[in-house]
């Protein structure tokens, strides 16, 4: 297949990266890059998807890598595995030898190995700049399930399914095959229910994640996992938090140790970010010193500053993302694009052992495995948001009380925008449309 067949294949396949913000893959890999990473780290604990589906399905995702290659032009790829993944290992291990300049690169089990940047700096030495994508420096960063996803693509199969583990405070935590839109009710059930009532559901992992209501969120294109947490479990009680109090507690009781900024993940490859002087300067005055005010726009908002760092429980990473927001509303670019970087000389030594990680964060109990089943899982009923990617919404194809099939293409992306193709994930009939499609099943 030519780089543009492949890129067509995949727009056509409404494939997206399969976690974080869901970056529509036909563009990122229109690219000319030298190298391709596979991030298989696995960034978040207690998330299980990666590692298993490179275990699981190591062939069809080494083809992806290998068309993803050609599509971006790219002479190298390597694939980012930690040393704990031993079946991943092993199952890539055995076909190394059929795929020319393809290898595996053993990342330290730190969080967060998964970040972009620190994932290209870690196994190509290469330094982003400030503000910027791993492209700037010859890289394209595809996800294990978005590969798997790109495989199905090219061999003309839609994205309608989603991998998620169910984990935290259940019975049985699994790592389950759903099609898009599944309740999280639903998916929660296929792990044996809840084991606390009441409980609280987080979308993603414990650092990153978000508090959804159970009653309606649903599995997107971008769900990595639910968690199931005791209510007055610590995450959920940082999590409940309103920005604004977090702004004002950072303001009347930061101490100014700056150990959110020695453990800063960006700060220590040699950005600009300092968030112990970004709370100072929003605590003083932002004329004492803009500059602070600016760099919060290249925090990653990983969570280091305020679930692991701080010992006051301060949240520098709400006091950012407050400050991004009013800079949003205000239309005010981010200036920060310093180029000539250099690593923090003691960063490795302040590097967060996973382990060390979930400990703090009181997840020793909920650290468990998470078994794959690839059977994919049935429902009666998915809900589809129109805006599942990066980008606008689709336009829906459909009206209520049409019938529709499983892979039936159902939005499309307007002419000339940003943002992926939408399909059917089951069977049946549109019920509603709204911001969202609304399909039931067929008995």
């Amino acid at each position: 297949m030519t780089d543009k067949q492949i890129q067509d294949m995949v727009f056509d396949a409404g494939v997206v990266g399969a976690g974080g913000a869901g970056f529509p893959t036909h563009i990122k890999i229109n690219a000319n890059a030298d190298v391709v990473i596979v991030n298989g780290a696995e960034c978040e604990p207690l998330i299980r998807v990666d590692q298993q589906l490179m275990a699981a399905k190591a062939d069809e995702i080494m083809q992806a890598l290998q068309a993803v290659m050609i599509s971006c032009h790219a002479s190298k790829a390597y694939i980012g595995l930690k040393p704990k993944y031993k079946d991943a290992i092993y199952a890539v291990e055995q076909l190394l030898p059929h795929y020319d300049n393809i290898e595996i690169s053993i990342l330290r089990d730190v969080y967060p190995a998964g970040d972009e940047q620190i994932l290209v700096y870690d196994i190509t030495g290469r330094l982003v700049p400030e503000g910027g994508i791993p492209l700037m420096v010859g890289v394209v960063v595809v996800n294990v399930e978005t590969l798997f996803n790109i495989y199905n693509a090219i061999h003309g199969l839609s994205l309608t399914e989603k991998f998620v583990t169910v984990t935290g405070a259940v019975r049985d935590p699994i790592t389950v095959r759903v099609p898009i839109g599944t309740s999280a009710r639903d998916a929660i059930s296929f792990a044996g229910g809840p084991l606390v009532e009441p409980f609280v559901v987080i979308d993603g992992g414990p650092m990153m994640g978000k508090l959804v209501p159970y009653s309606s969120a649903v599995v997107t294109k971008t769900t990595k996992s639910f968690i199931v947490l005791p209510p007055m479990h610590r995450l959920a009680i940082v999590k409940r938090e309103r920005p604004g109090l977090a702004v004002k507690r950072g303001m009347a009781s930061c101490c100014q140790c700056q150990e959110c900024t020695d453990l800063c993940p960006r700060h220590l490859i040699g950005h600009s970010i300092e968030p112990h002087r970004t709370i100072r300067t929003v605590s003083h005055g932002v004329t004492t010193d803009s500059v602070a005010i600016t760099t919060a726009l290249l925090c990653s908002e990983c969570g280091i500053c305020d679930m692991f760092a701080c010992p006051l429980d301060l949240s520098p990473r709400r006091i950012n993302m407050a400050i991004k927001e009013e800079l949003a509303k205000r239309g005010f670019k981010n200036p920060h694009h310093n180029a000539d970087l250099m690593a923090h000389p003691f960063r490795d030594g302040r590097l967060i052992p996973v382990e060390r990680l979930i400990a703090r964060l009181g997840l020793n109990q909920y650290n468990k495995p998470a078994p794959l089943i690839m059977d994919e899982q049935i429902v009666k009923k998915v809900t589809l948001p129109l805006k599942q990617s990066t980008g606008v919404p689709v336009t829906p194809l459909v009206k209520t009380g049409d019938q529709v099939e499983k892979g039936q293409l159902i939005g499309s992306v307007p002419k000339g925008q940003l943002g992926a193709n939408l399909h059917a994930s089951i069977t049946g009939v549109v019920k509603a449309i709204d911001q969202e499609i609304v399909i039931e099943g067929i008995d």
